[in-house]
């Protein structure tokens, strides 16, 4: 573990949560994002039911994956639009 996920595992600890839940957590949580988001969590709510945390831990995730979907599908939408623009490379051939 490294840097935050560090400060997430020893906080969860802190808090009372079991070594091996804290480490799993900790290995999943391997995004700056989504491991600040998860920290922040455990500061707020303190000791929950390990099913409200894991649905926490599922709803971060989520986010994380809806927001690496929208920056995907934006710079395919921009090498659309630079192509509908430019044309295709080759300028021997006519454009319609």
């Amino acid at each position: 573990m490294k840097g935050r996920n560090e400060e997430l595992y020893s906080l969860m600890i802190r808090k009372g949560y079991p070594d091996s839940f804290a480490d799993l957590v900790a290995e999943q949580m391997n995004t700056e994002y989504t491991s600040e988001r998860m920290t922040a969590y455990v500061k707020r709510a303190g000791l929950v039911p390990p099913e409200e945390f894991a649905d926490e831990m599922l709803a971060i995730l989520a986010d994380r994956d809806t927001l690496k979907n929208k920056h995907i599908a934006q710079a395919a939408q921009q090498k659309l639009n630079q192509l509908y623009n430019e044309g295709f490379a080759d300028e021997g051939e006519a454009t319609c």
